[in-house]
């Protein structure tokens, strides 16, 4: 049997102040797909696209084979984590958590052990009953990502979730991502920054966005050394001018 792809964007058109995107891609199951590119290029439009906050203009949007055009986000098959964590700050951790098994809070006692088990997991034990502004900017954070895996859906974006974090602090939750993204076993992985080095180590391929098109996508390594495209080249900062 043919496996699917885990996420198709196929002629995807969108126009966003007066300029025009076009976004052709398919990601494999399980894949962990790190998007970079200068600021404006269209990183945040693409993932809201896929995610359903933006409707665009033409083209298709395919999760694991189904059409998922015009299907509103919430019955979409993926979790988002953005880069403000998106807690409530009237909701301890465990409640932040509990809201992505169910929206209302009614959490059965088997769920509330989900709940408490995520938090465990992203190594905050102890912090059930801790508000967001109890905690640091890695520790909310944390709550968001453990709240976007209790949902256990195949596809996971994240815009810049840890840009406001410092070098050593990101790369510890980029680890804790890629341990928690194999405890979930076949996920797949869209993460938007604008740090380079977050995908290497991390992540399986690289798409470079630039102008609202693909210029590349690829492996890590080969996308991020000298890839002999200027666009890439300079934004890298390894382009000599002739």
């Amino acid at each position: 049997m043919t496996t699917q792809p885990a996420l198709v964007l196929d002629g995807i058109e969108y126009t966003y102040e007066s300029a025009p995107m076009r976004f052709d891609l398919t990601v494999a199951p399980g894949e962990w797909l790190a998007i970079i590119g200068p600021s404006g290029a269209g990183k945040s439009t693409l993932l809201d696209i896929i995610a359903g906050f933006l409707p665009p203009e033409r083209g298709r949007v395919t999760i694991s084979g189904a059409d998922m055009t015009g299907v509103p986000p919430s019955q979409r098959p993926l979790s988002f984590v953005f880069q403000e964590n998106n807690l409530f700050a009237q909701l301890s951790a465990m409640q932040n958590v509990g809201l992505g098994i169910s929206p209302r809070l009614r959490l059965s006692a088997a769920e509330r052990k989900r709940a408490a088990e995520a938090l465990q997991a992203v190594g905050l034990a102890g912090f059930e009953d801790r508000r967001p502004g109890e905690m640091s900017g890695g520790e909310r954070q944390r709550v968001a990502l453990a709240r976007a895996f209790v949902r256990q859906r195949p596809l996971l974006l994240l815009d810049e979730p840890f840009a406001a974090l410092g070098p050593a602090l990101r790369r510890e939750m980029l680890a804790l991502l890629r341990d928690l993204r194999r405890r979930a076993g076949t996920m797949t992985v869209l993460m938007v920054t604008h740090h380079p080095e977050d995908a290497r180590g991390f992540a399986d391929n690289v798409a470079f966005l630039d102008k609202g098109r693909f210029v590349t996508v690829g492996p890590t390594e080969e996308t991020l050394s000298a890839s002999g495209i200027a666009a890439v080249e300079s934004y890298l900062g390894t382009h000599t001018p002739s």
